[in-house]
């Protein structure tokens, strides 16, 4: 299944295997099949994997649909994959790291806790250990994709050890990592890019088709988490919940109200930025609502979404704009009478990214970064509203006759104004006390004893405040209407 261009073992550093990847690695689901074992040492999960023949027959459409349709398990299959990013800055200047100072943090991880190296050709662009992963961002934002696991107590003693190690080393080399949503000083010239080929491409790409492209790549920050479904009435049922109740956890976890030092206007600048990012291949799937939806109708809207590249060789083929279908049809002009693969078909839906995106399993992507407890909580939230039959009832009531117009004004208007969204005459926060009630309960049915990692969420829907209403308190008041305290006081 691999070839020597793929994320396999080969070569030796020292005693420890190099792991060669392509594009990135992606602990929650093995790309051709079920959850693996976190137990396993060495394996690497990669959702973008290199492709091992070349293809010189159609692919049908069928195993397209097929390839999402596998990701259908049981409930007793069902796992919790975590994911968060981290702003990584120099404690002398507050400066973002460049990909030297950041690599020395990979190769201590590497050396004193027992990581594996990722390596994109000469260089080192994550580590990985037992189903987890660390892996950089087009700007050096740090991320941990956790490994699947069964309850959000394992997920959440993922995160507080990742963070152990990364603040013990950061602290030695005079660095630091800040939980935030939104770079809130440094302009996006002002931040290295990581040796990665596809975020060259990415950057050339980006301007072409939005107004902030950049400011996602280098700039922004989330928590997501990843999560199963039964069937493709389930995967309906969650993929619409998520995308109405994504803008909730939008206001929920705001937590990036500056840029370049000032305030922006909005408590979610992140947020803000996904609005004009690409309408290709961003947004809030209306489809997704229809009465046709299903497998199948997902595949068409990611056969329509343009392509960024094809990986060929060890090195990324450009097809920027280029199109999928022309690709299914063996005329791709960057790889003229080739047909794709399902590793093609992988790495192509890597490069989709809509507040809920379909993969083998459900992403939801629309929280700003943040302090460790909020780190804990997004899961706890999902979980809570998709992991437990009455409480997803709940949820599709709630949203069952939001319109689209209102969807869409609840994306766009959320992260400026958060909770305080006016909204059918109420206003979102109303929505939210609805949602973490509905949360709580699904918890505490689930029968795990995870409520109260809905604690620091249920103290923001009683006082009305997130996260960034609490900094921009801070900013016009102690920090004397600066950020750069926020470096040393908000970091992890």
């Amino acid at each position: 299944m691999a070839s020597s261009t793929g994320p396999v073992l080969k070569g030796m550093l020292g005693s420890r295997p190099v792991i060669h990847a392509d594009v990135g690695t992606m602990p929650f689901r093995s790309v051709f099949g079920c959850p693996r074992s976190a137990n396993k040492p060495g394996r690497v999960y990669s959702n973008a994997p290199a492709v091992a023949e070349r293809r010189t027959v159609p692919l049908p459409k069928e195993d397209l649909v097929n390839y999402l349709k596998s990701g259908c398990r049981p409930k007793s299959a069902w796992r919790i994959g975590t994911e968060h990013e981290k702003l990584a800055f120099n404690l002398k200047d507050n400066r973002r790291l460049s990909y030297d100072e950041i690599a020395m943090v990979l190769r201590k991880l590497e050396s004193r806790f027992g990581w594996q190296p990722i390596m994109e050709g000469p260089y080192i662009i994550g580590v990985t250990q037992e189903g987890q992963s660390v892996t950089l961002e087009p700007g050096g934002q740090f991320e941990l994709s956790g490994a699947p696991v069964e309850t959000i107590h394992k997920t959440c003693a993922e995160v507080n050890s990742h963070l152990y190690q990364v603040k013990a080393i950061a602290e030695e080399l005079g660095m630091g990592f800040l939980g935030v949503g939104f770079d809130p000083k440094w302009s996006v010239p002002d931040i290295p890019i990581m040796p990665k080929d596809r975020y060259n491409l990415m950057k050339a790409y980006m301007p072409t088709v939005g107004s902030m492209g950049l400011d996602m790549m280098f700039r922004t920050c989330t928590v997501q988490v990843n999560l199963d479904f039964e069937s493709e009435q389930d995967m309906i049922e969650k993929f619409r919940i998520g995308l109405a109740l994504q803008p909730i956890a939008n206001a929920l976890f705001a937590n990036s109200p500056f840029k370049e030092g000032k305030p922006t206007g909005c408590l979610s600048t992140r947020g803000h930025v996904w609005t004009d990012v690409d309408k290709s291949r961003t947004g809030g799937l209306p489809f997704v609502f229809e009465n046709n939806m299903s497998f199948e109708r997902y595949v068409d809207y990611a056969m329509d979404v343009p392509m960024y590249f094809v990986y060929r060789d060890g090195g990324y083929v450009n097809a920027l704009g280029q199109s999928w279908r022309d690709f299914m049809a063996g005329k791709l002009p960057a790889l003229p009478g080739e047909y794709p693969t399902l590793a093609d078909w992988a790495n192509h839906l890597t490069t989709i990214f809509p507040e809920v995106r379909l993969k083998k399993f459900l992403e939801m992507r629309g929280a700003d970064g943040g302090p460790w407890r909020m780190l804990c909580a997004l899961p706890a939230f999902w979980v809570g509203l998709i992991y437990e039959p009455e409480a997803q009832r709940q949820a599709l009531d709630l949203i069952a006759d939001w319109t689209p117009a209102e969807r869409e004004y609840l994306r766009v208007e959320v992260p400026r104004l958060g909770l305080r969204t006016p909204f059918r005459g109420k206003t979102v926060h109303d929505v939210a006390k609805q949602v973490i009630n509905i949360a709580r309960g699904g918890l505490e049915r689930r029968g795990y004893d995870e409520a109260h990692f809905l604690k620091r969420l249920e103290v923001i829907v009683e006082t009305g405040l997130s996260q960034a209403d609490l900094l921009l308190d801070l900013y016009n008041s102690k920090w004397q209407r600066s950020v750069d305290p926020m470096f040393k006081e908000m970091m992890y």
